[in-house]
């Protein structure tokens, strides 16, 4: 069996990194064998590569080797063109098909962003799997098949089978074997390389002289992240030597190839609607509102009343409407019933100076009023329609519909 070196330069892999040669070496001895394979890593760092490597050196090399995007393939098909179909089947059958299961006998099928396939798909291909058996969509009849199959995905997979997405134990059956390849920002040392060779290649392609990068240029290339890894230092290092006339790439010029990364924001993960929690979030907010509404009110009666020892009511500024409202000394203490706020301020005449200013606050702080204040208010702008005031209060109808109950609203 070839070394490693002469299977790089077989296959044009590039790169010294420990985790890639280790990937490479899996593949190479697990090849001889019929087991399953499952390779692992981010979109763009070349899995398609390994299992041409795993059927280059198995026994299978000289019969059917081919790759399925399972990801590419509509559901309503992704049966029939696995494992093929009879006449009038479904709507569009107007022959027999036969299925890549089929065609491939006694090779390798390449199973991509197998991840992708539903569950009901999943579950015939467990029974190929255990069984080397399959049956037509339409028909009735066991066929058998012996076929190897590797498998590649860019998804957590134990997480797609915690979250019921992924059948388990087709996720052990095809994990026989891993195979895990690092992503590019792993592998550092690496960068410099493949790019001189996409630049000799597209140097080549569109005959112009290669470009080339300097010192700072290159640490710059090392420390971008790469979240397309190779494919995207592939798309870029095309992009400089169509555009870029200077033949030599400073670290400026490459910085106008190299996309801003993203700042990953926090995102609320869960289920909302269908529970009691779904108005929780909706309750924190309240508490928020009306705790911030307490300060103000605190600060502004400390302001008031710092401008009353200092006997300089000139300036004593006008208050937002729901926080706390001054009266003029001529009129009578107001109560404004729509906001349960009083504020009282003792009269006196014009020639006497102002002794004392009290503001007394009294205002509900009842979550249950303002929930049914906010549904009532959603109706009234929605003209009753339950279905658009849930959407507005961000809740569902059907929690909608309990506080109405609960809090006894009529529509």
């Amino acid at each position: 069996m070839e070394d490693l070196q002469a299977i790089k330069q077989r296959f044009e892999i590039i790169g010294t990194n420990e985790g890639l040669n280790r990937a490479i070496d899996i593949a190479r001895q697990v090849a001889p064998t019929d087991l399953s394979v499952l390779i692992t890593g981010e979109s763009g760092v070349g899995k398609e590569i390994f299992p041409r490597i795993i059927h280059f050196f198995s026994s299978r090399k000289h019969s059917p080797y081919i790759a399925v995007n399972c990801g590419a393939i509509p559901e309503g098909t992704i049966d029939s063109e696995l494992f093929g179909h009879e006449k009038g089947a479904f709507t569009g059958a107007l022959s027999d098909r036969k299925g890549y299961f089929e065609v491939t006998d006694g090779g390798t099928i390449f199973l991509d962003e197998v991840g992708e396939l539903p569950l009901s798909t999943q579950a015939r291909l467990l029974r190929v799997l255990e069984t080397g058996e399959f049956i037509r969509v339409g028909s009735s009849k066991v066929q058998k098949t012996n076929v190897r199959v590797i498998a590649a995905t860019n998804l957590d997979i134990p997480q797609a089978v915690k979250n019921g997405k992924f059948r388990e134990d087709l996720y052990y059956r095809l994990n026989t074997i891993p195979i895990y390849i690092p992503p590019l920002r792993e592998r550092k040392e690496d960068i410099p390389l493949l790019f001189r060779k996409f630049a000799a290649d597209f140097a080549e392609k569109y005959r112009m002289p290669a470009i080339r990068l300097t010192e700072e240029a290159i640490q710059l290339l090392e420390a971008y992240r790469w979240p397309g890894n190779i494919r995207q230092l592939k798309n870029i290092t095309e992009q400089i030597s169509i555009i870029e006339q200077e033949r030599t790439v400073d670290a400026s010029t490459l910085k106008k190839y190299l996309p801003a990364e993203n700042t990953v924001l926090p995102v609320l993960t869960g289920n909302h609607d269908s529970s009691e929690n779904s108005f929780a979030s909706e309750r924190e907010i309240l508490y928020k509102i009306l705790f911030d509404m307490k300060k103000d009110m605190n600060d502004l009666k400390q302001l008031v009343y710092g401008m009353i020892e200092k006997e300089d009511l000139s300036t004593v500024p006008t208050p937002p409407p729901t926080s706390l409202v001054i009266h003029h000394p001529y009129e009578q203490p107001q109560t404004d019933f729509s906001n349960k706020t009083v504020a009282k301020r003792s009269v006196i005449s014009p020639e006497e100076q102002i002794q004392d200013t009290e503001a007394l606050v009294e205002e509900s702080f009842s979550i249950e009023e303002k929930e049914k204040e906010l549904i009532i208010k959603a109706l009234e702008k929605n003209h009753g329609k339950r279905k658009m005031a849930a959407n507005d209060l961000g809740i569902s109808e059907r929690t909608l519909y309990r506080k109405l109950k609960e809090y006894n609203i009529e529509i």
